[in-house]
């Protein structure tokens, strides 16, 4: 992506800009953030794999009022 060239001028660049003194800090500050985008992803694709391997309610068919009252009714005998 980025030769090695690009990658000193990027980081002299940012030298100028913070100073020594800011860059532990800031350096402290990119790994953190890489570190909550790198959880979030991946708690994102469990959520997604636990949806799509999970079966689903609306697979299942629907039990109807018929055989809802056929099975509360098959319970009682008739005289």
């Amino acid at each position: 992506m980025f030769g090695e060239m690009d990658l000193v001028l990027i980081g002299g660049v940012v030298l100028l800009l913070f100073g020594p003194s800011k860059l532990p800090e800031l350096m402290k500050g990119m790994g953190k953030g890489i570190r909550e985008f790198k959880k979030a992803q991946a708690d994102i694709e469990t959520e997604i794999n636990r949806v799509v391997h999970a079966p689903s309610e609306l697979d299942k068919p629907a039990k109807s009022a018929a055989s809802i009252a056929e099975t509360e009714v098959s319970g009682v005998t008739k005289s």
